[in-house]
C-alpha cells in the first residue's frame, strides 16, 4: 500500500508542520511530499527542507491576482500527486476556484471551538469573551471563513485571568496533538462526509 501523500501550506514558523513531520512523516502511512508558502522567509520552508521535503514559494506579488496565484499553487500540488492539502498557519484566503478544485481535500486547524470565534485572533476573541473553555478545531475548508465541516474538536480550559501567552501555549500544544491525529484518520480512510448532509462528517472506528 502506497503512502497517503500530503502537501502542507504555511506562512509562518511551521510548528504544526513540525508536529506532522514528527508524528506522521516517513512512518509508512503518511508522506509529506511538499511544503509551500506565500512567504519566502517562512520558517516552515526551512523545516520542510531539513526533512528532505520539496518546497515552493508563491509570493502574492508574483501574480496578477489571488486566483492566478492559487492556480499556480494548485498546479504544483497536483504535480506532487497530493491526496490532501493541509493548511498549517497559511495566512491567505483561498479562492473559490481553488476550493472547488480540491473539494473535500483541504483541511485547516483553527484555535477555537468552531463555530465560536472564527477568523483572526481567535485566542484574543476567547479572552475578551471571558469564556471558561476554548479549544481547537480541525475542519474541511469550504468557501467561507472557518465554516467547513468539522472533523475533530478538543477543548482547552481558560483559567480566570490567564495570560495570553499561557493560553496560546496551551492551545498550540493541543493543536500539535490533534492535527496529526486528524490527518491520520483521514489517511486511514476513516473520515467520511455524509452524502445526505454535506455539512456533517462521520468518523469510522
Amino acid at each position: 500500500m502506497s503512502a497517503f501523500r500530503i502537501v502542507v501550506l504555511a506562512s509562518g514558523s511551521g510548528t504544526n508542520l513540525q508536529a506532522i513531520l514528527d508524528e506522521l512523516h516517513g512512518r509508512g502511512l503518511v508522506e509529506v511530499v511538499g511544503v509551500g508558502s506565500d512567504k519566502p522567509a517562512a520558517g516552515a520552508l526551512e523545516r520542510g527542507g531539513r526533512a528532505g521535503v520539496e518546497t515552493a514559494v508563491f509570493p502574492a506579488g508574483d501574480y496578477a491576482d489571488r486566483a492566478a496565484r492559487d492556480e499556480a499553487v494548485g498546479d504544483w500540488i497536483e504535480s506532487r500527486q497530493a491526496d490532501l492539502v493541509v493548511l498549517a498557519g497559511y495566512m491567505q484566503l483561498l479562492s473559490p476556484g481553488f476550493v472547488a478544485r480540491f473539494r473535500n481535500r483541504v483541511v485547516n486547524i483553527h484555535p477555537a471551538l468552531l463555530p465560536s470565534f472564527p477568523g483572526l485572533d481567535a485566542i484574543g476573541q476567547a479572552i475578551a469573551a471571558e469564556v471558561e473553555t476554548t479549544g481547537v478545531t480541525v475542519h474541511f475548508v469550504d468557501e467561507g471563513i472557518d465554516t467547513g465541516p468539522v472533523i475533530a474538536r478538543r477543548e482547552v480550559p481558560v483559567p480566570a485571568g490567564v495570560a495570553r501567552e499561557e493560553l496560546e501555549a496551551a492551545v498550540h500544544a493541543v493543536e500539535h496533538e490533534l492535527y496529526p491525529e486528524a490527518i491520520r484518520m483521514i489517511a486511514e480512510g476513516r473520515v467520511r462526509i455524509d452524502p445526505s448532509d454535506p455539512r456533517t462528517v462521520a468518523i469510522d472506528d
